[in-house]
């Protein structure tokens, strides 16, 4: 039994996913589609509280207008603690002792790749939600692997167009030491390179994720003198990496480039230490006003009496996403919903969307903007949509990075 893709699309716009009818409910009679969703929930808690909030907002928006194919949408979450280990024998479990029909979730790079992996020889759908790796698309990527956030690459491209417009000539880079800020710094050198002949690189500090020594990190930094910094660091180690450096003066007199600062979670972390002026990607949740984004705030806050961060919207993306798929397969069989991925357009809470046949890349977007201070916190100002599809390489530059088949 199939449903028709404008139909979904057209209702999905409306902030709920009304499928089918009531009689469709009755004439399929199956149980729950299952979905097993890994995620780092106790190490990134900032960032995956408000992500699960926003997959079960979605979830609920969906069963309740119906469900897909006659069928209500089940969530079975699991927490990796950030170990691409557990995450393996969670997928392993998930597939065969729970019989999820696909799998979701991913915070970390190295865990995304790790279940990318695992799909790929198990030959299972896995929606990867958050992991930021090129490699997961690119290098690596397989027939049963999909991501949605905006990609390394993408957001370095988004920030390098803001950074060569800069005058700085000498940056210095710091970067936690994994796949995910490796690839951001080398992304950000090539095409920075490639915008602006002239600039040099004096300085790179790549220190252990989640365990930054921020004093020596900013002392080396300042000792090599830069005109700007590039900062891929997030999370806890964002916020010792700023206080350090705004008690030892180094971001006085000099651009900051940042990707993710300006994301709500990190910049509620921040606080009043939030430093102004820093050129970043994030998420205007206050501003944001298209039809879209506004219903999809005001069910958040109706819901949970607060107000969404990009974690959310990336939860509720992704199952609607999922949502969006199941109904052009028409069945949860694997590798008919791996076919109805390829190419498939979906509703956001940014707008439409698709997941790229060529690499499996969603085309959502980002904000870019200027960090500032109102009201003792960080918020993101002067800022701009960057479509996703404007920042991706086209086809034959593709077919060069990723694996045939």
């Amino acid at each position: 039994m199939t449903i028709d893709r404008r139909r979904f699309l057209a209702a999905a716009s409306g902030g709920a996913v009304a499928l089918a009818a009531p009689s469709l409910v009755r004439a399929q009679g199956a149980g729950a589609i299952r979905i097993g969703e890994i995620n780092s929930y106790t190490a990134q808690p900032a960032f995956l509280k408000p992500y699960r909030q926003g997959w079960e907002l979605a979830q609920a928006q969906v069963n309740a207008a119906g469900g897909v194919l006659g069928r209500k949408i089940e969530t079975i979450f699991r927490d990796d603690a950030g170990k691409p280990e557990d995450a393996v024998r969670h997928a392993g479990d998930l597939i065969n002792a729970e019989k999820v029909d696909l799998l979701s979730g991913g915070y970390l790079s190295n865990v995304g790749l790790a279940i990318a992996d695992f799909a790929a020889q198990n030959k299972r759908l896995y929606a990867a939600s958050e992991p930021l790796s090129d490699a997961l698309v690119w290098s690596k990527g397989n027939r049963y692997t999909f991501r949605l956030r905006p990609s390394t690459y993408m957001q370095a491209a988004m920030l390098v167009e803001e950074a060569a417009r800069l005058k700085a000539r000498k940056w210095a880079l710091v970067a936690p030491n994994y796949e995910y800020g490796q690839s951001a710094v080398k992304w950000f050198k090539e095409l920075l390179k490639k915008a602006r002949p002239d600039v040099e690189f004096v300085a790179e500090q790549y220190p252990a994720l989640g365990r930054i020594d921020a004093g020596a990190t900013v002392q080396a930094l300042e000792a090599a003198k830069p005109d700007a910094i590039f900062n891929v660091t997030f999370s806890a180690d964002l916020t010792n990496f700023v206080r350090q450096g705004n008690t030892r003066g180094l971001f006085e007199g000099r651009d900051v480039v940042s990707m993710l600062t300006g994301e709500p979670e990190y910049l509620d972390a921040l606080g009043t230490e939030t430093p102004e002026g820093w050129i970043v990607t994030g998420y205007p949740h206050a501003d944001l006003a298209t039809p879209e984004h506004v219903r999809f705030r005001d069910a958040y806050q109706a819901r949970y009496n607060d107000y969404p961060r990009l974690g959310s919207v990336v939860g509720f993306d992704t199952m609607n996403s999922i949502a969006a798929a199941l109904a052009k397969a028409g069945t949860t069989d694997n590798e008919a919903l791996v076919a109805a991925m390829e190419g498939l357009t979906f509703p956001s809470a940014f707008g439409s969307a698709e997941y790229r046949a060529i690499d499996h890349q969603a085309t959502l977007g980002a904000f870019v903007g200027r960090t500032a201070l109102k009201d003792g916190k960080g918020v993101l100002v002067d800022w701009r949509y960057a479509d996703g599809a404007k920042y991706l390489p086209s086809d034959d530059v593709v077919k060069t990075l990723r694996p045939a088949g």
